[in-house]
Parts: structure tokens; sequence; C-alpha cells
């Protein structure tokens, strides 16, 4: 009879009691069966260094930081070992590190200033003081949702938190914190309220204004987050922080040239910054200086090579290519216990692609999984929820309900919608439409999906509506209201032309909305082989928006979903929405770029053919690719990976023997 697996609640018992061998014995039964849980390895290295078994401490947090490598109290119980068996300087920098990803821990903070008033380093001793008196000032409520935030515990720190709120409703700190875990759990607009709110009473709080520029910039309210970042630049403008913020929210509405202005007074002033260097790195890059990119990008490596998002940003050029010195230094660094989530997330994928390009493509896949796997680990996408929402949306999204409200909407014809999938060829297509006269390419607006969201929060104050049952009782005025929104708040994206390109791939799910608000909007559906596609969009790690691509199995069910939506849209909408096959655009250029024109209503122009030498700025991953001429290499470039495929193959089902489209 196997022996009953013990609770990690009698476990502690004992360990508070200082029965450490007793627990060390139950925790040892409990990790044959669960061989990763992260607290009982935890508190199997607690009871270690009790018993002053340091080395095997330290073992078990080694192995516990692969597993969870932002875990405050892990970095936090290292220092505790280090302190206690001498190494004052290592426990420091464990410390340090504890704080960093959890503020709310107090211990770290109290032993550090311990130990840097033991050592005299005063400097240092008064800033842990301070974080200390900061702490013993906020609300006990408050610093334990600071605990549970850190510890991935976001329903139990919104519950306590709100709980709190009611009873202190002007709480800064209080409300601050409800927006971090709003931005965590995708509620971006409560956050945003929070944040306002936030800042109107306490306008001098600069973490609080910080937190502001950084939800409205999540929420590509780019020239809001200017204005809140130009605010603190005044106050102080030597400050090399502000200066940072302001040069990330200049690159965010294309001022691309005051960007570099401004990171370079960083460098300044903090020189070899790896995360300035690879700032400076995305604006050259978007400005299409390649050579410059690099430069920049290697600069901030060699500053950290533990700085895995440069490492990534010189794979994501798509055409860089590593040499063996810097695949070592790669794989020695994703060794180390010491990086971030992140970091190593950005490691995983830069080695794939750079196994990749050297054929090795069992070690360039095995890469691509780690990194989407520990994506994943952190994401809440369900694809049964994606499917049920589009099918509430077809059940709404009948003839009968656009045929009801012809007429209605804004009548404005100058906007071209790009939709489909990422990595689907769009970009192509918007630097195709791009290069002709009559037509501003501008980038991934977020209006439609900020207007959706909308939608969706009136749905949940009302209580009784979803989404789609909000939008079936909006009234004529709203809806020429919101089409003239649109484009109003999109004209500073603009240069001038009669025409302009919105390419944010997921308005396809939002092509309903588009008709209502815009009913003489141009639609163009970037359509690429499921294979090509997908396979490419789990090679790419986004910055954010694009939680389905982190399985196979989840970013096939997407594609799918995206096909039957799309089809349906042709059946209530006929006419409406040009199909473009990537593949048929690289065999036929000049064919497909006449069919584009004619669709858009534009005379033919040879600048469109040769979309190649057009002078613009591209902000997507494919900014590389889209300033050279086609080819035909990429067509085909999953079949190497065909037999690590399986799930995706599953997923997708009759949509891959139904391309290429008619």
């Amino acid at each position: 009879m196997s022996k009953a697996v013990p609770s990690l609640d009698s476990i502690k018992k004992n360990v508070t009691a200082k029965k450490f061998d007793e627990a060390l014995e139950d925790l040892s039964t409990l990790l044959h069966a669960r061989p990763n849980d992260i607290d009982a390895i935890y508190m199997c290295a607690v009871c270690r260094r009790y018993k002053g078994e340091f080395e095997l401490a330290l073992e078990l947090l080694e192995k516990a930081k692969l597993l969870s490598p932002e875990n405050g109290r892990i970095y936090q119980e290292e220092g505790h070992t280090y302190r206690d068996s001498g190494f004052h300087n290592k426990a420091l920098i464990a410390y340090a590190r504890a704080c960093r990803f959890n503020p709310a821990l107090v211990s770290s903070w109290r032993s550090q200033a311990k130990i840097y008033n033991e050592t005299g380093n005063r400097v240092a001793r008064n800033q842990a003081q301070a974080q200390i008196d900061r702490l013993n000032k906020l609300a006990p409520e408050l610093i334990a949702v600071t605990d549970l935030i850190a510890q991935g515990k976001l329903l139990k720190a919104e519950d306590t938190c709100r709980r709190y709120m009611q009873r202190a409703t002007r709480d800064v700190e209080g409300m601050r914190l409800l927006a971090n875990i709003g931005i965590r759990l995708g509620v971006l607009d409560d956050a945003e309220f929070l944040l306002e709110s936030a800042v109107v009473f306490e306008p001098d709080n600069v973490q609080v204004r910080i937190d502001y520029i950084q939800v409205l910039r999540k929420r590509q309210k780019f020239a809001l987050a200017l204005d809140q970042a130009k605010l603190l630049l005044n106050r102080s403008k030597d400050n090399p922080q502000f200066q940072s913020l302001y040069a990330i929210e200049c690159m965010q509405t294309g001022d691309y040239s005051m960007a570099l202005e401004m990171f370079e007074k960083v460098l300044r002033t903090i020189p070899n910054d790896p995360i300035t260097l690879t700032s400076r790195g995305h604006v050259l890059k978007t400005i299409g200086s390649y050579e410059l990119a690099v430069q920049s990008y290697q600069e901030a490596i060699k500053s950290n090579a533990e700085h895995g998002e440069a490492w990534y940003s010189l794979s994501n050029l798509k055409v860089y290519a590593f040499d063996d010195h810097e695949i070592d230094n790669m794989k020695s660094q994703i060794k180390k216990t010491s990086l971030s989530h992140m970091e190593r997330v950005h490691l995983y994928f830069a080695l794939g692609k750079a196994f990749e390009d050297r054929k090795k493509f069992q070690d360039s896949f095995s890469y691509y999984e780690e990194g989407n796997n520990l994506k994943k680990a952190q994401s809440r996408y369900t694809a049964e929820n994606i499917s049920a929402d589009f099918v509430k949306q077809k059940k709404l999204c009948i003839p009968s309900f656009f045929s009801s409200r012809m007429g209605q909407g804004y009548p404005a014809n100058d906007p071209i919608f790009i939709v489909g999938l990422p990595r689907s060829g769009s970009t192509l297509l918007e630097q195709i439409l791009s290069s002709h006269p009559q037509v501003d390419g501008t980038f991934e607006l977020p209006n439609i999906l900020s207007l959706s969201q909308q939608l969706r929060r009136r749905g949940r104050e009302s209580k009784t509506l979803d989404h789609w049952e909000v939008m079936d009782q909006l009234s004529e005025e709203e809806l020429e209201t919101f089409g003239k929104n649109y484009i109003t708040d999109t004209m500073l994206h603009r240069q001038g032309a009669q025409f302009f390109i919105d390419k944010m791939p997921n308005n396809f799910r939002h092509i309903g909305l588009i008709q209502l608000i815009l009913p003489n909007a141009k639609i163009i559906d970037a359509r690429r082989h499921p294979m090509a596609c997908c396979f490419s969009g789990f090679k790419q790690l986004f910055a954010e928006g694009q939680e389905f691509s982190y399985s196979l199995s989840d970013i096939g069910a997407y594609y799918k979903d995206y096909m039957e939506l799309m089809d349906h849209w042709d059946l209530v909408l006929p006419g409406k929405i040009l199909r473009v096959q990537y593949e048929d655009v690289v065999s036929d250029l000049e064919g497909q770029v006449r069919r584009l024109l004619k669709y858009c209503g534009l005379p033919f122009d040879n600048r469109c053919i040769n979309f190649h030498t057009t002078d613009r700025s591209v902000r997507t991953p494919s900014s590389e690719q889209v300033r050279r001429p086609i080819y035909d290499a990429g067509l085909d470039s999953w079949r190497p990976f065909e037999d690590f495929l399986g799930p995706l193959k599953e997923a997708l089902g009759p949509a891959v023997a139904r391309y290429p489209f008619d």
C-alpha cells in the first residue's frame, strides 16, 4: 500500500515547530509524487538552511529558480542562506533580486539594511530603510496585495484590494495596485480609469503617472501617453528615466528623430545601458537603418549578455544570421538561473531562429517550443472562449441585421482595413498599397479594438447584456458618431493622402462593427497557407495581444475559427471583402497589385510593384523583409518542421485541404 501524500499545511506546522527532520521526510514523499512542486522545494530549502546544510539548500533553490524564475520568496530564501553561511555580498545580490520581483518582502529589505549598516554603507542602508518605512506606512491589506501580485495570485489579490478600497475609496496606492491587477488580467479600460483618477488625486506622484503612461500605451492611446510623458520631462529635463519614457512615447507617435535624440541623452548619462541601447535599436530598425540597429543591439549584448531582448531583437530582424560564438554565448546564458522569465523566453526564441537558419530543425523546434511553453504558462487564453464568442457574433450578424441598418453609420470611404492572422502577408499588402501616392500607410491602429472593449464594458456595467447584445442596441446616432470619431481620432497618423490603411490583423473579429459604423470602408483579407501562417506565428514572439500563438493546437483552432468567421462575412456581406492570398502575390505580383488597386478604386501606379523601394517606417516584425524584392523562399518554410506539427494539423482539420480558397 502506497504512503499517503502529506499536505503542505501539515508540513508547514512541522517547520513552524522546528521539527525539520519530520518535515523533510514528508516533503520527500510529496516531491516523489509531485517533483516540481515549487512550495515543497522551497520548504525543503528552508529546512536545510535551519539545519545548517547550506549547500543542499542552495542546490534546491537553484532548481526552484529554474521552475519559477521570478519568485521573490525563492531569492529571499537564497539571501537568508548566503547570510547565514557568511557570504554577505551574495546575500545582498539575492535580496535585491527578491525585492525586484516582490517589493513587499520586508524581511529582504531589513536584511539588506542590517548588512549595509554593518559594512558602513550608509547610503545603501538609508535606501533600504526608506523602503521599509514606505511599507510600514501602507495598510497591511495593501502589503498583502503586493505580495499576492508578485506570487501571481491575481484573483485573490483583486478580491483583497477591492474589499480594502470599499473602506478607503481615495487611497491612491490601492488604486494603483488595483490598476496593476487589471493590466495583468487584461482589463485595461478599468485600469486606465483608476490611474486617471489617481493622477488627479495625487498629481505629483511620479510612480502613479508612470503607471498611467504605461496603461495608455497598452491601450495604444499614444498621443495622451506622450502628453503625460512630456509633463514628467518638463518637471526634470535631465532625469534619464523621464527622458527614456518620453523617447518611447515619441516612438509610438512616429517622431523617431526625437526618440533617437532622447535615447542619446540617456546614454550620455548612463553609458552602455542595455535597455536603452535595445530601444534605440528598435527605432533604427523601424526607420530602415539596418546596420545601425544591429550595432545597437550588439552593444546592448556586450554590456549585458543576459539581456535576452537584445538577442531576440537581432533574430527578429529576420535577415540576421548568428555566428558560432553568438550561439554558444546564448546557450551559456540560458543555463543561468539568474535570468528573468522574459529574458529566458527571448533567448529560447532567438536560439530557435539561429538553429533554423542552420537547418538544424529538431533543435530549432525544441527551442521554439520551450519559449512558447514558458509564455503559455503565464497565459489565461482558452480556445473554447474564442470559439464561443465567434458563434455569438455569427448568430447576431445575419443579413437582416445589416439590411435594417442600411444608410446608417459614417459614410467616409478613406479607410482601408487589412485583416487576417499575423504573419499572413498583411505587412506586404500594406507596403504595396502605401507605395501609392493616394494612400497613407499607418500601422496597427487600436481604435476598432478600443471601441469593441468600450461596448464590452457597457455590457458588463448593464449586468444584463453581453457585448453582442449591446451592439444590437446601438442607435443610428451612435453608429454615425463612432464612425466619425474613428476618422477624427486616426487623423494624427495620416500624412494627407486620400486613403489610409489600418492593418490591425485582429479586426477580422470586428468586421460587423466596422460595417455598421463605416459602411463604405474597404476590407482586405490577407490569407496565407494555414500551415505556413500558423507555424510562422508559433515562431514569432509577439509583444502582446496574440495569446493563441503559444500553442500549436491553439493557433490551429484560431485559424479554423477565423476561416469560418470569414466564410460568414462572405455570406452576409457578399462582395464586401477582397481576399488576397500571399502565394498569389508571390507568383503574380503585378496581377495581384492591379486587383488590389481596382478594388480600392485607385489608378495603377508602378511604384506599387516596386514597393521595396518605398521609404517609410515599418513597425512590424516583417520590416526588413518588405524592404526587399518579393521572393518565394518562405512559402514552404514550415515543411522541414512537418514531423513536429501533428497538433497543428489536427487542430486545423479540413482548413488545410481547403487551401487555396476559391
